[in-house]
Parts: structure tokens; sequence; C-alpha cells
């Protein structure tokens, strides 16, 4: 594996960054959508196939964009581009794919992902979500919790039993359902931060059209886990926690000791060398996500590969947050205010790591598809 990136690419980098630096913070201060400023240039489906309205992008053009997105903290994808699309490029129909891609790739539909359920999260094929066929529609009853974005949602992926007489990873199918389908109710959920990323979602006797199943009926467990690998291999999961580690050991260069004989935090060896630790690990780790990066960009398809990344990228950042609590002491859990060091991100960062373990499948079941597809371990 080559770790070097081209001419061309580095000079997209470059261009990216340009243009970060100038529309993200704009996009901050007026609400203006951001996403829809990528939809623009053609960045948010640039892998995509021309024919479906991408550009055909290199895979490791995609990877340079997606960190450059991950480091400065910009929505540099939706769902829609980045899971739901390309899981309809793979599976879907003629008409779905007419139907849905361009209003992905113009960025004028917002897709939420209806996957885990108060019983069936890490076991997500134990899910009891039912959806009965009755004439040319599907009947959905049940219900689905930590959707990321319903509430703003258009679509949805739905995964719901149709088979409950198959064995649990058969009988599955994969919907795409209108949120605005009678019978759908969204709660939203108040996390730890005070905001409400996540829902749980309730179907009613909600009418589903039998042509808006995604691959093969009773099939959608092995198109849901083409979604998951697509929402698992993404490089931001690392380096979206870089930005915090820089500030964090800028602060530490400045920030007076307590301690006698250190005139800085940074001039004590323990702090010095632990966030130099961090950082060498956060080189680990973007190095991790190249790899899958690479993978792809051979038309190989990373399986354990993209949850090792996801692994490392997401235990990395929570220690980092834990550890920046540790070193500001009490001011670390200011969340705004002068008292407050980095504008309140260390409290927010720590509160708002402890899911990124979790989303995405979590690391136990994570590190069980390492043991088993990639160290050849039988199942428990």
């Amino acid at each position: 594996m080559d770790f070097r990136f081209s001419d061309e690419e580095e000079a997209f980098r470059q261009e990216v960054r340009a243009f970060i630096a100038a529309e993200w913070p704009k996009s901050k201060q007026t609400g203006d959508s951001f996403t829809k400023k990528l939809a623009a240039r053609g960045w948010l489906t640039m892998s995509w196939p021309s024919a479906y309205g991408g550009q055909d992008a290199p895979v490791l053009k995609q990877l340079v964009y997606n960190e450059e997105m991950a480091y400065a903290g910009a929505p540099g994808q939706t769902m829609g581009a980045d899971r739901f699309g390309p899981t309809i490029i793979l599976y879907g129909s003629d008409e779905q794919k007419a139907e849905h891609l361009p209003r992905i790739v113009a960025d004028e539909v917002t897709w939420c992902q209806g996957f885990s359920e108060p019983g069936s999260g890490s076991d997500l094929a134990s899910l009891q979500t039912k959806a009965v066929r009755d004439g040319d529609e599907f009947i959905v009853n049940g219900q689905k919790i930590w959707t990321s974005n319903a509430q703003n949602a258009q679509y949805m992926g739905l995964l719901a039993r149709t088979d409950p007489d198959a064995p649990k990873h058969r009988g599955i199918s994969f919907f795409i359902l209108d949120m605005r389908t009678p019978g759908v109710t969204v709660q939203p959920l108040v996390q730890m931060t005070g905001e409400s990323g996540f829902n749980q979602i309730f179907f009613e006797n909600v009418r589903i059209p039998a042509t808006n199943v995604i691959g093969e009926l009773n099939r959608g467990w092995y198109v849901a886990t083409a979604t998951l690998d697509f929402e698992r291999s993404g490089i931001h999961r690392v380096i979206g926690g870089l930005l915090l580690l820089e500030d964090l050991i800028a602060y530490a260069k400045q920030a007076p000791s307590r301690r006698p004989g250190y005139k800085t935090l940074w001039d004590v060896p323990l702090v010095r060398n632990r966030l130099a630790d961090f950082r060498l690990q956060y080189e680990v780790g973007r190095i991790l996500s190249y790899r899958v990066g690479w993978m792809q960009s051979r038309q190989m398809v990373p399986n354990y590969e993209a949850s090792i990344a996801k692994i490392f990228g997401t235990e990395l950042r929570q220690r980092v947050a834990a550890y920046a609590i540790d070193m500001l002491g009490l001011q670390g859990q200011v969340t705004e205010g002068e008292w407050g060091p980095l504008a309140g991100r260390v409290a927010y960062d720590y509160l708002q790591s402890v899911s990124l373990t979790i989303a995405a499948g979590t690391s136990e079941i994570n590190r069980s598809i390492v043991a088993q597809r990639g160290l050849g371990m039988p199942r428990a």
C-alpha cells in the first residue's frame, strides 16, 4: 500500500480546505445549507457513477474530501449521499433509482436509518417490527429507536420482518418509507448534551407499497450489511476528534500549571507525553482508515478492516475526551461562559463521545466481526 497521495489529490485537498474556510463559517452564521453548496459543486456524491449523477471520482479523492470535512467539523455528507444512495445503486430497481437518486444528488431530501429497536440493537437480526403483505402493500407495526435526525427526514431506510418463521437473519426485508405516511409517529430523545439528535419511531398500521422493497423480499439483512459497511468505513470516525486534541495541545502550551516548578501544563512531562501519545494514536487511526480507502480503490470490499478502523477511531476519541476532562479539572466540566476552556467543547465532546462506540455497531459487535471474519475464530 502506498500511503502517499498524488499531486492531483493533494491539489484537491487544498481546494477543499479553501472552500471550507470560506463557506463553513459563513453557513454557520447565516443558517444557509452547507450541504446544498456541496451538492452544487457535485462534491456530495462525487464518488457515485456518472450515470446516477456522480462524478466517477476515485475513492482516494473521496477519502481526501471526507478527511478534510471531518477535520473541520463540517457536514461533508448526508445519510442519503453516503449510505442509502449507494445502497439503492447496488440493490434498487430502475424505478427506485429514477425516483430517489436525483433528489439525493441535489440534496433535496433527508434520509434516516430505521434499524435499531428497543430490544434489538447490537443483535439487530432479532428485530421484531413486522411487515405483513396485504395485496400490493405491506402493513408495518412496531418501533425503532436511536434513529438519527428522524424528526427532519422525508425518507427512512427501514428493516422489518416479513417472514416470522424464518431464521432471524432471514425473513427480513429492506423498505423505503415515506416519513409522511399515516401511522408514523416520531418522538425526539433528549441526550446528555441537551440535543435531540436521536429519536424513537412508532409504526401503527403503516402502509408501504410493495414496490418500495429494496432488493429481494426476505433478503434485507444482506442489503443492510452493505449499508452498515458504508456507514462504518468513513475516516470521519477517526479524524473528527483530531481538532480537539490539537486545541488541547495549544491550550496546554499557554495554560499555567498548578504544579510547582512548571510554568505551563505543557511543561509537565506527564501531560506532554500523554498528549504526544494521543497524537501518535491519531496517525495510527488515520492509516487504518487509509487502508480501507485503498482497498476500496482496488475494488476490494473492506469488512473487518472497516470494523477495526471504527473501533480504534471511536475509542480513541473517548480516551482523548476523558483525559481532557482530567487535564482541565473542574473547568473541563463547564460548557459555556468565561470559565469554560475552549468554549466548553471539552465537556461537550466528553458527553457526546459516549455514543460513538455504540452508533454504527457497538465495539463489542465490531470486535466479533474482526474475530470471526478477520481472524477466522468460531462463533461463541
